[in-house]
Formats: C-alpha cells, structure tokens, sequence
C-alpha cells in the first residue's frame, strides 16, 4: 500500500524543522575540531584550559537566556525549542515519534559536515595557512540559507492557529494537507479546540503561563522530570566527548590527522546509529530507549577509563593499540547515545506539555542543556587535566543514576496524542473538561467546515469525542 501524498508532507515538513539541528551539531563539533590546530591554537594564543573552558562555553549564555524568556512569547527566539514543538504539532501521533529521531540524527549531520570540512582543511593546512581553521568556521553559515528557503513552504501549526488567532478554518486547511482523510482531520480539530478551551478557562492570561509552571502541580512535575533528563543528557558524557574529543584523544593519539580522522569518522556513525531510534522508538518506547542507552553508555565509560588507566603510556600516549580501543568504545558509546538519550530526550521533552505552557516549558527545559554544559564544561579541562581518564567513572556514575530515574520516575508516552498527556501525568483531561466548554460555547465557535455553511451545519460534521482519541 503506497504512502499519501499528505503523509509525505507531513514527514517533508517535520524533516525541514529538524534541519535546524544540522546547524546545532555543526556550531557544537566546530570549536572541538579546531582545536587540533596549531594555527588556532597561535590566533587564540595558545590558550590555557581555563580559556578553553569559558570559550566553550560563554556562547550558550545567550541560548539560556533566550530559551528561558523569549522562546515562550515568540516561540521563534532559539531553532532549539521552536523545532521539536512545530514537529510535535504537526506530525500525526503514530509517526511523531519517528520524525522527531530525525532531531538528533541532524545534529550527527553537522558534527559529519564539521568534522569531515576540518578534517580536509587540515590535511591541506600548509597551502591554506589560517583558513584551515576559518573556512570550518565560516561554513556555518550553509545550513540556515537552506532552511529559510524552505520556510514559505511549511505549514503554520494548527494548534498554534487555534490557539493564538481562534483561526479554525486556516487550523483546518493546514491539516488537510497533512492528515490523509478528512475525518482525522474533523475528530484532530475537535480535541485541539476541546484541549485548548479548558487550557483558556485555567489559564487566560499569557503571563499566567509562566506560573502555571510553578504553581499546578501535575505541570510542575512534568517541568522537574524534564529538567532532569536535559541535564542528565549533557552529563552522560557525550557532551564532553563532542566538546572536547580532541582534547581528550590528545592523552591517546600523538598524530593530529589519527585525531581530525577519528572525529570524522565518529561524525559519520553518529549518523548511522541514530537511525535506530526511527524503528525503535514507537515500537519499543522511550523508557526502553532511555534505559537501554544508560546502561550501555555506562559500560562503555566504565572500560575507557579501566583501558586508559590499565595501559602503559609511551612517550606521553597510548600506544596506536590501546588509542584504537578506547576510540572504539567511544564509537560504541555514540551507539547507545544517539537513539536514546540524543534522539528520546528532545522527543519526550516537546510532547509532554500541554498546549497553553508548551512553548515556555519546552523552551526551559532544553535549555538547562545549556546550563549544565556552561556548569560542567567550564571545569571539564581543569577536571581532565587533574584526573586524566578517571574522570569517565562520573559518566559512568551518571548513566547508572539514570537508568533508576528512568524506571522509577518516567511515564511511557509511546503513541500518546499532545491532548492526552494532560491524563498520563496525573492531571485532569483536558478533552475531557473542554468537551463541556465547547458545547456551551454553541455552534458558532468552530467553523469546522466551509464557513460560508450555515451555522448549524457546521458542528454536525465533527466525529465524536471519543472517536478522536
């Protein structure tokens, strides 16, 4: 049975929102891969790891303040929240989580287009001189040209239309070019106006938003979990090995083109292994996904640094032997990252918000990435350079503690629909609550069909409730 054109353009729509993390990956591989450079390193005057720490990290500043304030008002100040919540509204609930892997995935396809640009600069550094290290920072650039030609073909969301402009006829006609029948379509706009009426009752004014967060229990509690799978997600380990892999296979390697190679290589299996959240992560769950990534992780930390410390150095490195070991497992690291706690945790943390807070809750909760990376990488390269290789026992540590966080605090939320997840966490339902405000509100509030119909017309083609869920 052939695919719907509308079920290819949902998927085309949700791809070209998960392109903005190819520009993420890339700005987070490009300082990592220039640090290799000797031309850099002279530029930026060799500088200490104390230096290194902060320009590591003085650039996601901005992201946190943005993320934490803006993002929720104009749900466009950072691509970080504003991509994994249109791809969560506009995708079907059945594929939402399929699309979404391909967030993380396009993060691997900048670290792959950073890594391999630097990898070809730096096998050439004597011609280029300087620009070995500025053509990879120049090519930032490419990604956003790309994605803002392809803005005015997207779709608004509709539950952005509904919400913010009461537009149920623009809501509408931007789902029947993503939904495959109408009446998907019908029972969709139904539990959005059902969700959104009850959100407005609890919460009409904007600002309330904000306190909603704080003050409502069961949001509350969804914003604490969140915040904690972002930061555990930094403290994994993988953002110290996509920061400062060069840094630390420095301690291993004694060839800097072995280094730029290895990256490159890794940028290219990020890839690969990422896609194995796309099969996964709707048939197996995100609990499977979380669990089963921490405890492979913690393996793989565990025996870099039981390698590391257990081998002999040579001359200041490991032999060629023991750097291809503990690069491997590094590689097997990537392998259990990034379908799980890479891809599932920007997929969980856009879905579990409702409606009138998903922009601010989204917002907050991704960027305390940032604020975990600005705390920890700060002190990463003092960390490394007292500790060498032991200090793999915390991400090991870190994985371990996760894995009974996942278990014992997380819901499953494998093909839940965004309206029902209000239930799932122990909050009333929203559908079920607006249902008895949309029908006090008459007829002439949904313009479900053709507006030019009669009024009374126009409520009589709606399914059901129950046939929405």
């Amino acid at each position: 049975m052939g695919v719907s054109k509308q079920v290819s353009y949902n998927w085309y729509t949700g791809l070209v929102a998960a392109g903005c993390m190819i520009l993420m990956g890339y700005d987070s591989s490009v300082f990592n891969s220039v640090q290799a450079s000797q031309n850099w390193k002279s530029a930026m005057g060799y500088p200490d790891p104390y230096m290194v720490g902060l320009i590591n990290t003085v650039y996601t500043v901005g992201g946190i303040l943005t993320g934490w304030f803006l993002s929720g008002p104009t749900n466009t100040a950072t691509l970080d929240p504003a991509g994994p919540i249109y791809i969560g509204e506009v995708t079907a609930s059945n594929i939402r989580g399929k699309v979404m892997s391909f967030w993380q995935m396009f993060f691997s396809v900048g670290s792959f287009i950073a890594y391999w640009i630097n990898f070809a600069c730096a096998r050439n550094r004597t011609n280029l001189g300087h620009w070995d290290w500025k053509m990879v920072v120049i090519f930032q650039l490419m990604m956003p040209l790309v994605i803002c030609a392809q803005l005015p073909f997207l779709p608004e969301s509709p539950r952005w239309l509904i919400a913010k402009k009461d537009d149920y006829e623009g809501a509408r006609a931007a789902l029947m070019r993503l939904r495959s029948t109408e009446e998907e379509v019908d029972a969709e706009i139904l539990s959005i106006r059902e969700a959104i009426a009850f959100e407005k009752e609890a919460a009409p004014r904007k600002r309330e938003a904000y306190l909603a967060l704080i003050k409502d229990k069961a949001i509350r509690k969804r914003l604490i979990l969140a915040f904690i799978i972002n930061i555990g997600q930094q403290l994994t380990g993988q953002g110290t090995l996509n920061s400062y892999s060069s840094t630390i296979y420095q301690k291993v390697f004694n060839n800097v083109d072995t280094i730029n190679l290895i990256n490159a290589l890794n940028g290219t299996l990020g890839i690969i292994v990422t896609l194995n959240a796309t099969w996964t992560v709707d048939r197996f769950g995100r609990k499977w996904l979380f669990i089963v990534g921490a405890g492979g992780m913690a393996i793989c930390t565990m025996l870099i640094a039981v390698v590391g410390l257990t081998t002999p150095d040579v001359n200041g490195t490991k032999t060629y032997g023991v750097g291809v070991g503990i690069a491997t497992l590094a590689f097997a690291f990537a392998f259990f990252f990034k379908p799980s706690w890479g891809a599932v945790v920007w997929i969980y943390t856009s879905e579990i918000f409702p409606m009138h807070v998903r922009a601010q809750g989204t917002g907050m909760s991704v960027q305390m990435q940032g604020v975990a990376n600005t705390i920890f990488q700060q002190f990463f390269p003092i960390f490394f350079k007292n500790e060498g290789l032991k200090v793999f026992f915390f991400f090991m540590t870190t994985n371990i503690l996760l894995i009974f966080f996942t278990y014992f605090f997380l819901p499953e939320t494998k093909n839940v629909p965004l309206e029902q997840m209000d239930a799932l966490f122990g909050d009333v339902d929203h559908v079920a609550k607006g249902a008895g405000l949309v029908e006090d509100e008459g007829p002439t509030a949904v313009p479900l069909d053709d507006v030019k119909k009669p009024e009374s017309a126009t409520v009589e083609t709606v399914p059901k409730k129950q046939e929405s869920v």
